[in-house]
C-alpha cells in the first residue's frame, strides 16, 4: 500500500477544517495564523505515526503472505514431484 501521502492528506484535512472553523468564527489574522499553524504541525506529526503504524501492518501481512505463497509453491512442486515419480515408475 502506498502511505506516502497520508501525512500530507491528513495535514491538509486538518487545515482545511480550521479555515472553517476559523472563518465561521471570525477570527483575527493573528490569532487564525498561530493556531494554524499550530495544528498544521500537529496533525503532520500524528500523520506521520499513522503512516509508520500502517506500513508496519501492511508489511508484515505482506510478509505472511509471501512466505504462505512459497510454502504453498513448495508443496505443489513436491506434489508433482511424486506424479513424476509414479509415472515413470508405470
Amino acid at each position: 500500500m502506498k502511505t506516502k501521502q497520508v501525512p500530507v492528506i491528513i495535514t491538509l484535512v486538518a487545515g482545511l477544517v480550521t479555515c472553517l472553523i476559523g472563518f465561521m468564527m471570525q477570527m483575527n489574522a493573528n490569532q487564525f495564523i498561530k493556531t494554524l499553524v499550530v495544528v498544521l504541525i500537529s496533525f503532520y506529526i500524528l500523520g506521520c505515526i499513522a503512516k509508520i503504524i500502517l506500513d508496519k501492518n501492511f508489511t508484515e501481512e505482506t510478509e505472511e503472505a509471501t512466505d504462505e505463497a512459497v510454502e504453498d509453491a513448495d508443496a505443489e512442486s513436491s506434489d508433482e514431484d511424486i506424479n513424476a515419480e509414479e509415472s515413470t515408475e508405470e
